[in-house]
Parts: structure tokens; sequence; C-alpha cells
């Protein structure tokens, strides 16, 4: 369904952009009708640029975005339009998604100003209750309120909503739950599951491994900006081949070992070079898993 090959990001940085940083180096990968893919890695690894990329709020630099076979990559506004039928983000903050002096399903009303402005009134309402009631929200509890009347959870619920109005095929879903205690994320993490057995294809993109673990059939980790291991997510989280993947799980907090107990010692990595060459490639190292070459 969705495809990226060969996508590289670069910014420019520096008095009158004089000077380029390379966000995102060569990565490609696949996302299937019914699929959780999650995208990990620490702050400034590329992920959240990528969700960008594939939501068209950034540009690509180099490389190809396709949906259902056709380039994406490069579109007008028109295009992109009916490309945001199908394919909607959910981001980290629910809160900066409202504006304050506006009741909270504002959200779903602009919807059908933009897409389905022919649509009656009655019609209209029971497609947003059906909606709601999909997210497992009580239209009665939420709509006619003001965000601050409503927890993160329900917000960020209602944007999930609002993207299943248009009947989306592709959700963004950038670190959607690190703002949200611990109940709620569960809720948002089970609603994703059940999103995924309707068919619906899932970028999860998170710093958080066992998020990951949890929702995603594959993983893609990321560092530098580069693709450093990939495959099924127990596969790779079962038997990690990379520095950086092993350093990764060896830092996730367990709930019944304390780190003065057995505290973790990671392995040095190679430093941050020059990001505008090349990455290593990806290697085979077993059923669906590929390691990028390491020393």
């Amino acid at each position: 369904m969705l495809e990226l090959e060969h996508v590289w990001k670069s910014y420019r940085i520096g008095a009158l952009g004089s000077k380029r940083l390379t966000a995102v180096r060569d990565v490609s990968f696949q996302i299937a009708p019914g699929e959780v893919l999650s995208v990990v890695g620490e702050s400034g690894s590329g992920k959240t640029t990528i969700g960008k990329m594939v939501l068209q709020l950034a540009s690509v630099t180099r490389g190809t975005i396709r949906l259902d076979g056709a380039d994406v990559t490069a579109r007008g506004h028109r295009e992109r339009k009916a490309y945001y039928r199908r394919v909607q983000g959910v981001f980290q903050d629910p809160f900066s998604s409202y504006n304050p002096i506006f009741k909270a399903d504002r959200v779903l009303e602009t919807v059908r100003e933009s897409y389905f402005p022919r649509t009656g009134r009655g019609e209209w309402n029971e497609k947003v209750e059906n909606s709601l009631q999909a997210v497992r929200l009580d239209p009665g509890s939420v709509l006619g309120k003001y965000p601050h009347q409503l927890s993160g959870g329900q917000l960020q619920r209602m944007l999930i909503a609002r993207a299943l109005l248009l009947d989306i095929e592709v959700l963004v879903a950038d670190e959607i739950i690190s703002m949200l205690d611990a109940s709620t994320r569960i809720d948002v993490l089970n609603l994703l599951g059940e999103l995924k057995e309707r068919g619906l294809g899932v970028l999860f993109i998170t710093h958080d491994l066992s998020l990951a673990n949890y929702i995603s059939e594959r993983v893609v980790i990321m560092r530098h900006g580069a693709v450093v291991e990939t495959g099924a997510t127990g596969t790779v989280f079962g038997d990690p081949r990379h520095p950086y993947s092993r350093n990764l799980l060896a830092s996730v907090p367990q709930l019944h070992r304390k780190w003065s107990d057995d505290p973790a010692t990671p392995q040095e990595l190679e430093p941050d070079g020059d990001r505008s060459v090349d990455p290593p490639p990806l290697t085979r190292v077993g059923e669906q898993h590929w390691v990028a070459a390491h020393p």
C-alpha cells in the first residue's frame, strides 16, 4: 500500500542556508493493509521527519514515496487534498491540535466543510457519532465540550475519529501516547490494534521499544537518519544484531530489576559522521531480518 524507496531528506541551515543537514538517509520500507510498522530511534534519528514526509508536511529531497503504486512524492494542492482522504496523521501533543476558543468537535466539522459540503446535517451527525463510537468515545460526553473540559486521551481519540471520517487507509501515529498516562496509553494502543484488524495500515513512530513490541508486526530501528536494523518485531527484539539495537534494548527499564542491581554498560558506537554519504547497506541475516554493516 505505502512504500518508501531510497528516501532522503536534507534541510538548509546556517546563515542564508549555506549549510545542509541530512535528517534522513536512504530509507526504504513498505506498509501493507492491516499492518502496524514501528519506526524506533532516539531523538534526532529521523523518525519524525519520515512521518512528515509521508504526510507531505516536508518535501522529499531524494527518493520516492508511493501509495498503491502511484508516486505521491510531489503533488499540488488539489492532489494533496485527495491524498489526505487516504492518509492522515495524529501527533504527540493532542492539545496543540485544538483551538481553545472553539469547541473540540470543531476539528470534526472542518472535515465536513472541506470534504463533505453536500452531506446533510442529519447524515453527518450520524457519521460523526459512528466515528466517535469506533474509537470508544461516548458522543454525549465529548460533543459540545471545549478542549480543556476533556482529557488528553479523549482529545487524542477524537483526532483518530477525525481521521476515520475520511475512510483513510494509512494512519501516521507519531508518539501519540507519550503524553498520556499508563491506563489511557493501553486504551489507545488497543484501539490501534482494532483499527489494524479492519485493514488500516499504521506507521507507528516511537522511542519506546516496549510499545513497538506490543503493537507492531515489523520494526525499523533508525540511528543518525539511517536504518540500522529491520524485520519482524519478535525476531529483531529477540535477537538484535546491530550494537545500537542491543544498546536500546539494554536500556529499557525492567519492572522487577533496579538499575543498581545490574547497571547496563552500553557498547561504544561509531560517532555521527558525514551524513551526506550513503549509509552502510542492509544485509539479510535471517528470515525477515536485515542489519546494516557495522564494525
